[in-house]
């Protein structure tokens, strides 16, 4: 489906002038857009877990950062050709395959965004590469991205297993969980989240007594067979990581509540979650969780003004996700516009090494070495019901992790 923000009109005049050499911006290649357009391509699940996380409000903010752009630069923009295409890859990664191929090769896509499902986002990376078109992962969470899957072409944009596990696996293990209980989803995403969080837990001198893979996609929506075995564990373990998310880490909590495993002494550590989950739950169901968040609508002002166009716009608050996707976004049309040309290679070149300050960036920074973009974190907290005094502000920030801290440092195993 294509979604048409502006058409271009270009008068004969406009275009003399530009083949002459001046009046807008110019590159070192041909200065020439291919097609005279910008294609983004917003490529992830429209239907199913993670839909309410990112979804199709997802391409409602890569459209707000395309009328941004354009307000911006007016007359002066580098085009106003510009279109959204979207597909959902039901977190299948044969058919995110298909659809990234398609995007790049039919629908002249000039740049994938989002991606979640690690399996999914590692197929797409494959095509950006074969292609050498552009892709900026903003959805899926491996750090095989910027490790043995990394490439010129692709770009991990919001977040990853690292920053998740080292801050909220560090963190809660430092204040006093050390007996851990971890269920993940059996695929890329579960076993990375596995492993980094196992890693930060022994590092902070924690232990892991049990883990389990649970089925993703889980169809049953049953977790009870492993959250029923948690308290009866030996050593019983202080806390439930759970690494699910989107409507399965829904399903996990509403189970973990019903079960009372709080009140049977296992808390509860979320490795990844979304306010759209806390918004499905309600805070009390997760009041006292402490997760990582990679960005917040209610942090400053800058973010609410963000956040206050956004609900306008979809009549909801924005996931990190959706703020990640416009930030993205943004800086495409930003290198394109000062580079003249969307010829991949020069805009790659443009990018690496770049240092950004923007409404999802603080901190930020796009690193040469492995495209990981790295950006200040937040160990954040649920309310508790009764602290809430707005919808959708449903978080306190307990400390800012600035961006050095945050992500993993280069990979020997990426090797662009």
């Amino acid at each position: 489906m294509r979604r048409t923000v502006g058409v271009a009109v270009v008068s004969t005049a406009a275009l003399l002038v530009t083949g002459c050499g001046g009046g807008g911006p110019q590159s070192s290649g041909d200065g020439k857009l291919s097609g005279d357009r910008i294609v983004l391509g917003v490529l992830n699940d429209q239907s199913g877990v993670y839909l309410e996380l990112s979804g199709k409000n997802s391409v409602k903010a890569v459209e707000l950062a395309i009328a941004d752009f354009k307000k911006k630069y007016g007359d002066d923009a580098v085009t106003t050709d510009i279109t959204v295409e979207t597909a959902d890859h039901q977190n299948k990664p044969d058919i995110a395959n298909t659809k990234a191929a398609e995007m790049y090769d039919r629908k002249a896509v000039d740049l994938i965004l989002d991606v979640p499902t690690s399996s999914a986002a590692e197929k797409v990376a494959d095509v950006a590469k074969e292609k050498k078109k552009l892709y900026f992962n903003i959805g899926a969470a491996t750090t095989t991205l910027t490790g043995a899957k990394c490439n010129r072409y692709t770009f991990h944009y919001a977040y990853d297993t690292y920053m998740l596990a080292n801050g909220t696996g560090r963190n809660t293990t430092e204040q006093g969980a050390k007996n851990w209980y971890v269920l993940y989803p059996n695929y890329q995403f579960g076993q990375d989240m596995e492993r980094s969080f196992s890693a930060a837990i022994t590092g902070a001198g924690g232990k892991v007594v049990a883990k389990d893979a649970a089925p993703f996609p889980n169809t049953s929506g049953d977790y009870s067979t492993y959250l029923l075995k948690a308290p009866t564990l030996n050593p019983k373990p202080d806390v439930l990581g759970t690494m699910q998310a989107g409507a399965e880490l829904v399903n996990v909590v509403k189970q973990y509540n019903e079960f009372k495993l709080r009140e049977k002494g296992v808390g509860l550590a979320v490795g990844l979650m979304f306010l759209t989950d806390i918004h499905s739950l309600t805070p009390d169901a997760l009041a006292g969780t402490t997760y990582t968040d990679a960005w917040y609508w209610n942090f400053d002002q800058r973010n609410r003004e963000f956040a206050d166009r956004f609900k306008e716009a979809t009549g909801t608050r924005p996931t990190f996700a959706h703020a990640a996707n416009y930030s993205a976004a943004t800086q495409y049309l930003e290198a394109v516009q000062a580079a003249g040309t969307d010829d991949a290679d020069t805009i790659v070149d443009a990018l690496e090494g770049k240092t950004v300050d923007d409404v999802f960036l603080r901190n930020g920074k796009i690193r040469a070495e492995d495209h990981r973009v790295v950006h200040d974190a937040y160990l954040a907290q649920v309310k508790p019901a009764a602290e809430v005094t707005e919808e959708w502000d449903y978080v306190k920030i307990l400390k800012t992790i600035p961006a050095a801290e945050a992500f993993r440092a280069p990979s020997p195993d990426c090797r662009m």
